[in-house]
């Protein structure tokens, strides 16, 4: 049976994904069901899905057959990001990219973690309210920074001080449907060349200075990962792409887990149960159930609500449809993680649904799903468990009445909109640490 389509205007439907997208989808689907159709620009015909068996079969598709949509955050990353590449070129980047999100390095960045969390945090306003999510974007922009290019200096200063403009303005452009190609003066992604511009000449510094470096072999950040890495035919990537890659990594690698750490704020403060339960958790020494709780906060409050695929080949057939070849499927993140009949009482905030219970693969999809999922999932994670430990031991948060704050599009990103606003109080009473003794929290 083939999928009910939208009957709105061309128009309609363009103002509905631009200015309303998360409403405009929760309101189809409310209408048509987990699948219907959309014709969009510049997407064209858009199959828009949220049931898990669907996503599944979306998600399992060859690559050559479900490939990247077009077009993609190429436009702002770059043509040489892996949002940009297709089929083996796509397979051949992403097996260079996941050894740093991996193994022993990842326990390495954990420490980076802490420190960037602690230098923040000396800085807060004690027993007055403040947006956290400028906070949060500090410490994640600086750990990424760290991470990828190992130490500090002038140029770090530099991206430190450009990069959220630039990433932010990115953002909001990757989600119109304005060619990127006009030279015109009013075209507005003039000024996201003139910002790409000065971030690649920065870079590029920082790329010849570490080829210079004789000790290159020794170090562990990213940057030196990427210049020593090879394709299978030996082949290194050129200047061009790791340039791309990195401002991939820094741009992903901020902005959305340091939203999704505004959304834990703006949860656990009008939750107390939740919040008392992980507090007491974490004093006693326990883990599961703050994993519990960052997995419910991606399932309530997903940073980015749908990811696509283009359709390049025959033999994609979804829910019994067989999709045509040029078309693209939407696969809707919070449509699916909203579902009462995916997750019951959804709109309730429960950790404990997670507690011994790994989440469904195609129905709690924030990371993506399948050969495009995203490569920094892991770190993600550990940024978030780290700072959220950190931050439950040294501070009491106080919670409120206060209604919640509504979602906020940032372009790409949702987030809530007063900044994930918060009271917090250093913590003097006992707790526990995590061999059990007891200690004094007083930093």
């Amino acid at each position: 049976m083939d999928p009910p389509v939208v009957r709105l205007p061309k128009a309609a439907q363009a103002v509905g994904m631009v200015f309303l997208r998360r409403r405009f989808l929760m309101s189809l689907r409310r209408r048509y069901g987990t699948a219907y159709v959309l014709d969009v620009p510049p997407f064209g015909r858009t199959l828009v899905v949220s049931d898990p068996a669907a996503l599944k079969q979306l998600f399992t598709a060859a690559p050559d057959i479900a490939g990247t949509p077009q077009p993609n955050l190429g436009r702002m990353l770059g043509s040489g990001s892996i949002f940009g590449l297709d089929g083996e070129p796509h397979r051949a980047r992403r097996k260079v990219l996941v050894p740093p999100f991996h193994g022993r390095r990842m326990q390495a960045y954990a420490g980076l973690i802490e420190e960037e969390f602690r230098r923040e945090a000396a800085t807060w306003p004690l027993g007055r309210e403040f947006a956290t999510q400028d906070a949060w974007m500090r410490i994640t922009l600086n750990v990424i920074l760290r991470a990828v290019f190992g130490a500090d200096g002038a140029e770090l200063t530099e991206l430190r001080a450009t990069l959220p403009t630039f990433v932010t303005y990115g953002s909001k452009l990757s989600m119109l449907p304005v060619s990127d190609r006009g030279i015109g003066p009013w075209n507005p992604w003039r000024r996201f060349r003139e910002y790409r511009a000065a971030y690649d000449r920065t870079v590029q510094i920082l790329i010849d200075r570490a080829r210079a470096d004789e000790r290159l072999d020794e170090r562990d950040d990213i940057l030196a990962m990427l210049l020593q890495s090879r394709y299978d035919d030996g082949a290194p990537m050129s200047d061009a792409h790791v340039k791309d890659e990195l401002l991939t990594l820094l741009a992903a690698g901020h902005e959305t887990t340091a939203t999704t750490l505004a959304w834990a704020m703006e949860r656990l403060s009008r939750h107390p149960a939740v919040l008392h339960a992980l507090v007491d958790d974490l004093d006693g020494g326990g883990t599961e159930l703050l994993q519990a709780t960052i997995l419910e906060l991606q399932r309530v409050r997903p940073v980015v609500i749908n990811t696509a695929r283009r359709v390049n080949g025959d033999g994609l057939v979804i829910g019994g449809f067989a999709v045509p070849r040029g078309w693209t499927v939407l696969a809707g993140i919070d449509l699916v993680q909203s579902d009462e009949r995916v997750f019951p009482h959804p709109r309730r905030f429960d950790p404990t649904r997670f507690v011994g219970e790994k989440p469904a693969t195609y129905a709690w999809i924030p990371f993506g799903g399948g050969t495009r999922r995203c490569v920094g999932a892991a770190f993600a994670n550990l940024e978030m468990t780290v700072v959220l430990r950190a931050l439950l031991r040294d501070f009491e948060l106080r919670t409120t009445y206060a209604p919640g704050e509504r979602w906020h599009a940032r372009g790409v990103a949702y987030a809530p909109d007063k900044g994930g606003r918060v009271v917090v109080h250093r913590r003097t009473r006992p707790v526990r640490g995590r061999a059990g003794e007891r200690m004094e929290v007083t930093a």
